[in-house]
C-alpha cells in the first residue's frame, strides 16, 4: 500500500503538544489547507499542522488530487466509488497511525479538520478507529453512510459542522442530516451556519473551528 505524500508546518514554539490533520476536498491537495495553519498557529503555539495528499489523482482535475471518485463528476460507478473510498479508509489509517508513531501523539492530542470530501473521509475513520481523537472539524461536508454509523463505531468525541448557506457543491442541508446521525448516535455534536458562503471556509466558520480546535485540545486550561 502506498504511502501519502506528506506536507508538514512545525509549531510556534518547537513543541509537539499536539496535532491538527488536514482532509483537503475533491481536486485539491494537502497544501490547499495547510495555509491555514498560519491563522491558527498563532492561537494554537505548540500544534504541529499536517495535511497529506489523497491517495489518488482526481479524475475531473488531474492536477489535483481525490480520496475516492464521484460518479455525478466523474462518470465513475457506485461500485468503484465505494471500492475507491475503502481503500482510502486503509490508506488515512496507516498514515494517521504513522504520524502518533513517527511524532510520539496520543489520539486525544490530535484534531481531525476536513473540508467537502475531506470532511467525508474524516466523519467516516474517526468513529471506526480503536481510540477516540481529540475532536473533529468538518467543514461543508457530508456523513457518509448514516445508516452504519451506530453499529460500526468504536468510539466517540466532539465533532463541530460547519457549512455555508449558499453552497451549490454540497447542499447545506447536509449538516443538519450529519447533525442527527451523530447525535443519534451520542457524539457531542456542533453546527455552525457560515452565513452568504458557497463551497468554502468563511472567517466566522475559521473563528468558530479556532475556539473549538482550542478548547478540545486543552489550550483553555493553560
Amino acid at each position: 500500500m502506498a504511502e501519502l505524500t506528506n506536507h508538514s508546518k512545525d509549531s510556534l514554539t518547537g513543541r509537539a503538544g499536539s496535532a491538527v490533520i488536514f482532509l483537503h476536498g475533491y481536486g485539491a491537495d494537502g497544501n490547499d489547507l495547510l495555509g491555514l495553519a498560519d491563522p491558527l498557529s498563532e492561537h494554537m503555539p505548540d500544534t504541529m499542522f499536517f495535511a497529506p495528499d489523497a491517495p489518488e489523482r482526481c479524475t475531473g482535475n488531474p492536477m489535483g488530487y481525490q480520496w475516492f471518485p464521484i460518479p455525478w463528476i466523474d462518470g465513475s460507478s457506485e461500485e468503484e466509488s465505494r471500492a475507491g473510498m475503502m481503500r482510502a479508509v486503509d490508506e488515512l489509517n496507516d498514515y494517521l497511525d504513522t504520524i502518533m508513531v513517527d511524532y510520539g501523539f496520543e489520539a486525544d492530542q490530535i484534531a481531525l479538520v476536513g473540508f467537502s470530501q475531506g470532511t467525508m473521509m474524516s466523519l467516516h475513520v474517526a468513529p471506526r478507529r480503536e481510540e477516540p481523537f481529540a475532536c473533529v472539524v468538518g467543514f461543508s461536508g457530508r456523513l457518509l453512510e448514516p445508516e452504519m454509523l451506530e453499529d460500526e463505531m468504536r468510539v466517540k468525541m466532539p465533532v463541530l459542522l460547519l457549512h455555508g448557506d449558499e453552497d451549490d457543491v454540497v447542499p447545506p442541508q447536509s449538516l443538519p442530516e450529519a447533525g442527527q446521525a451523530l447525535q443519534n448516535a451520542g457524539f457531542e455534536t456542533y453546527a455552525h451556519i457560515m452565513r452568504c458562503t458557497a463551497h468554502g471556509i468563511s472567517p466566522d466558520g475559521l473563528e468558530v473551528a479556532l475556539a473549538f480546535l482550542r478548547k478540545n485540545l486543552g489550550y483553555e486550561k493553560s
